[in-house]
Formats: C-alpha cells, structure tokens, sequence
C-alpha cells in the first residue's frame, strides 16, 4: 500500500497502545495508517479487539459486516477490520460458515441473529467455474437471487466480489478465439456482473481489477487454494481488506470529499517565489513537467466526477495566483477550486480554515504535499485528515493518490458532477450575506425557490447517497439502503419528501430528505430528517417543517413526533425541535430526546423560500 507512509517506529509505538499510553483510538489509527504486513496487521487486529472488550474503545460507528463465500475467508477478517479502523470505523464482521451462503442467505442462521447492514458476497474462481457449468446466465441468476435475499431479509446493502482471473490459457494468445475456456467464461461472468451490479444497486468488489498490483502470483497460490481452500493469498490479505474496507466506507458516506494540493513541486516543479513563473518546470518535452501535467490531468478527472479541489499552500497568494493565470500550459485553473489559501500560516491551521470555509468535516479533506515535513505536521495535528505519502519522483504521484482510494464512490448522481461549482456559489452568496444590510434582506436578494417531491425511482441514488453520508445536520443519522427506500415507496403509511432549492446563484441540488409514518391515532412519527450544510441559515428547515405539517394535517394527522439521537458529529442539531417550537416528551439514559408539536395549533413558519412541488 504504497501511499501509507513507513512508521519506523511502530514497534514502539504497539507497545506504547498495549501499556495504555494515551489516546488508544488514534494511537490505533495511527498504526493502521501506515505501511504494514500481514503479521503487523494481526498484531494490530488482536489489540483492538482486547481493547473494544476492555470497553476503551470510544462512540464511533459500528457497521456490522458479514462476509459470505464459497472459499476460506478467515485470513481475510483483521485486514477488513483493520480496515474500518483506518477509517474511523469499527467493523463487526460475521464470517459464514464454509459454503454456506446461500444456505445462510436462505434459511434461518446465526446471521439472523447479527442483522447485517452490509453483505459481502465472496465467491471463488472454482466455484463460479461450477455454477457456469450451465452457462453464464445460471450463475448470473444465482447471484442475483443472493442479492435479493439479502436485500429483503435484512435491508442490507450488499457488495458483490468479481471473479479472480485465476485460469491459465489454454489457447495461450489466442486464448479469446476459444469461447468456452474457463478464463473467458470467468471475464464474460465478470462483465455481465457489472451490468447487474448496476441495475440491482450492488456494489462491486473489483478484485479482478486489482491484479496489476502484485499479478495473479502474488493474489492467487495453487498450492494454498489446495491445502486451504484460500483463493486470496494471505500475503495480499491487507490489501484486500483494505479494497473492501474503502466500498465499505464509501455505503456509509466516509469517502473524503475535497482535494486539498500544496502548490510549489505538486503542480508544478520548483518554487514560484524562488524560480519565477518562467522558471517552473510545466509542459511538455521535460519528463517532469509532463508528469505534473498528468498529475494535473487526473485532478480535473476527480473534479468531474465530484470531488472538491482547494489549495493550501505557503506563498504570498499573488505569487501563488501566478502560474494560473500566467503558465498556458496549466491544466487546472483557479476557477477549478473552491477555496484558495495562500499565505505563510502552518499547513495544520489552513486546512482548519479551508474544511471550516466549506462547510465540511476534516475527515472529508485529502492533503497532498510534496514536503515529508508538511505531511508529518499534518497527520500529528489534524489525524482526521487523509495524508498520501507521495514519491519521490512526481511520475508516481497519480498512483499513488488513486491507489489510495480516498475517493471511493459506490453512485454518481447528478449532484457530484456539479459539486465544485455549488462550492462556488456558495462562496458567492457568503460574500453576499456579508455585505446586505442585514439577514432578512440577504435571504430575499438571495431570490430562492424550494421545490419538492415525494421519494421515487427517479431520485433513488441521491436519497441513498444523503442518508449515508449526511453526518451534521441528521436527526438520526437513520441509514438506508436502496432496498429500504423502495419498502417506503410501497408503504401507503410513509410520507416522505426529497428537497431540492434553486436560488439566484444556481441549482443547490436536492439537498434535503424528510420521511415519517402516520399512525391511527394521527401521530406522525418522522423517521428521517437531514439536510446538506450548505445551506443552513436560510430558512430551509422552517420550510421543510411547513410541508410535513401541510401534509400530515391533509391525511388527518393531529400530531408531529420527532426524535434526536446525539452522535458524535450531529450536535448542530440538538436544538433544533426546541427551535421549532416542539416539546420535550421525554430523554433516555443514552441521551435520546423526543419531541412533539400539537399540528392544531400549528402557525407556518416564516421563511423567504418560495416553495413549489417539482414536476
């Protein structure tokens, strides 16, 4: 894992974590976030666990995986949880028994009692070997119905592993003109898994995409497959944890969102305060700047599938402005990025600025600095924030960056490919509010249109997307999967609402989601509330509670019920029914609040959102 930095002290640092010596979360981070082997990863596996069972480790998100197959899997759980660990996450994984999947998926087991939110379907090559023996559509067929299982029983979200290309020639290079070879039966399975995988909302684990890492040798040994039945080498056990930790991630919405690139020998060679604009080395005919041209290349490729860039850079910001705006040759322009910081302060304290400037966690921030000093200083002060240990030579920067996987996406919504330039405009509109006379008169020059509907195939993607990645504004952090929207759909009990506001700068997107369930006694209980953080402080939650008691009040309800469950990162909202002026029914020992607001009662809000239904 080439983009892990090397501790060298990690020994030290193991015992350290065993004597109890501070912070045992991000001491555990720490060492999971950098470069170690199979041994190194069970060490760092068992002391987790005695520590989770010692009742020291803090609230962070539980996701409770089960890991089905066909093969041995028991090498592959410390790499898995091992995994979740570097995302700030604590994996429960369930290993099935031996084969048993689709018995498990079937009829009643120990993974009824576990309850998976995510199930991780792992077949080997030699199995679906097997189940082609009837064709490509057999196996296809029993893969889907394992989808549907697991989907229908548990409301789990499901990641499909691909096929290992683990078949020798038997053609040798006209191996494709042999239709019927197992390799080619095995790639044929593998497309037309995509395909499904797509069409059904599941998740790909694409392993067989990983060969050019190591090659089939270092993934796959004949002899172990053999002796053991483990199709994955134990040796690659910490990168396939990794691979399904980072889709793993990305169900729960912890995929990083924003780029954040250092400047002087990232983007381009040299230093533009010591060299000039003219000394920097960019372009072509020099094997360096092409490589940083490259590097530029693949950022902008980042950019149009929807993650943020900003640059954090020590410069004087005129000098810094100066190859962007001077240097043809750059590929990236400063319209690409939402927020530019450019001065002498630490590294640490920008990148505090920057996530705090648009709006976001500093877990969602990726920082890329040539500098190892830089680096370091960042990894000690913000742990949060993802780190890539750069080479050298900037020819390796693409790779190491997109190995790394920060950016893992499980769906592209419209949304995503817009992200950077709703970054903007919302730059534009703070600019606005700091200059309006005051807060009435900024939110009605800000000329807003709310439109909604209710939750439909249309907006599925989306509505999964928000619930699994909206942490702040999130009522109950509820997450769903796409199984589950569909059960709301068909449930004539739900009212739900998909929210999306337009303003003079630009489309926002959908940004908001609301869904509850109306009972015989008129009591509307909202399951689900949650709204993006871009824009807060314009009225949207008044509005959004104005269509829930306008909808519930027409289907006869009498009364709006809500919850609040405190996470570590939802605190902006514990107020928030108070504010809405509900009251307090009752608080549990976890910290759980319930409120309710009598709808006979009720005055509509005041906002200045005009409000529509969407066609």
């Amino acid at each position: 894992m080439i983009w892990l930095p090397q501790l060298v002290a990690w020994k030290d640092e193991m015992a350290a974590l065993k004597r109890g010596e501070g912070d045992c979360w991000i001491g555990l981070q720490r060492l999971a976030t950098s470069q170690i082997d199979l041994l190194q990863t069970a060490k760092l596996d068992r002391e987790a666990q005695r520590l989770h069972a010692a009742g020291m480790i803090p609230l962070v998100r539980v996701v409770r995986v089960a890991l089905l197959g066909s093969s041995t899997l028991k090498h592959l759980v410390a790499g898995v949880r091992v995994a979740g660990i570097r995302r700030g996450l604590w994996f429960e994984v369930y290993e099935g028994d031996y084969g048993q999947y689709l018995q498990e998926l079937l009829e009643p087991s120990a993974l009824d009692t576990f309850r998976p939110e995510i199930v991780v379907l792992a077949l080997d090559a030699q199995h679906l070997r097997a189940l082609m023996l009837d064709g490509v559509s057999a196996a296809l067929d029993r893969l889907e119905l394992c989808w549907r299982q697991a989907k229908e029983r548990f409301g789990a979200s499901v990641i499909q592993q691909a096929g290992l290309p683990i078949f020798e020639d038997a053609f040798g290079n006209q191996e494709h003109r042999l239709g019927d070879s197992p390799q080619n039966l095995l790639l044929e399975l593998n497309g037309q898994l995509r395909d499904a995988a797509d069409r059904e909302g599941v998740a790909l684990l694409a392993v067989d995409k990983y060969l050019s890492i190591g090659g089939i040798d270092a993934w796959h040994d004949p002899a172990l497959w053999h002796l053991a039945k483990q199709e994955v080498h134990p040796a690659m056990a910490p990168l396939y944890g990794d691979l399904l930790g980072r889709v793993i991630a990305a169900l729960q919405g912890r995929s990083a969102k924003c780029l954040v690139l250092d400047l002087d020998n990232t983007l381009w060679g040299g230093v533009v305060g010591d060299d000039g604009i003219d000394g920097l080395v960019l372009g072509q005919g020099d094997a360096a700047g092409e490589a940083y041209l490259e590097f530029q290349q693949y950022c902008l490729s980042l950019k149009r599938r929807g993650v943020v860039l900003a640059v954090c850079s020590k410069n004087d910001e005129v000098n810094a402005r100066g190859p962007f705006e001077q240097r043809s040759e750059m590929l990236l322009k400063l319209g690409d990025f939402a927020c530019f910081m450019a001065n002498w302060e630490d590294k640490a304290t920008n990148l505090r600025r920057i996530a705090a400037r648009l709006n976001l966690g500093l877990d969602a921030l990726v920082f890329v600095d040539d500098n190892p000093a830089e680096r370091e200083l960042v990894r000690r002060e913000l742990p949060e924030v993802r780190v890539p240990e750069l080479p050298v030579d900037p020819a390796g920067y693409v790779r190491c960056v997109a190995r790394a996987g920060y950016f893992e996406g499980v769906m592209l919504t419209k949304e995503d490919r817009h992200r950077t330039e709703q970054y903007v405009n919302n730059a534009q509109r703070e600019g606005l509010r700091d200059s309006a006379i005051n807060i009435r008169v900024y939110l009605q020059s800000l000329q807003m249109e709310l439109a909604w509907r209710p939750f439909d195939e249309v907006g599925l993607a989306r509505i999964v997307q928000l619930t699994n990645k909206t942490n702040q504004f999130n009522l109950t952090t509820m997450r769903v999967s796409e199984a589950e929207v569909r059960g709301m759909l068909a449930d004539p009990c739900v009212l739900s609402w998909q929210v999306s506001l337009r303003d003079r700068f630009g489309d926002n997107g959908t940004i908001a989601l609301a869904s509850g369930r109306l009972d015989a006694t008129g009591n509307f209980a909202i399951e689900l509330w949650l709204m993006s953080c871009r824009v807060l402080g314009r009225g949207v939650e008044e509005a959004c509670l104005n269509l829930i008691a306008e909808a519930t009040v027409s289907r006869g309800g009498r009364r709006l019920v809500g919850e609040y469950r405190p996470t570590a990162k939802n605190g902006m909202v514990k107020d928030l029914f108070s504010r809405l002026g509900f009251t307090e029914l009752d608080k549990a020992s976890d910290g759980v609040t319930r409120w309710a607001l009598d709808l006979e009662s009720f005055v509509e809000r005041e906002t200045e959102i005009q409000v529509k239904h969407a066609e």
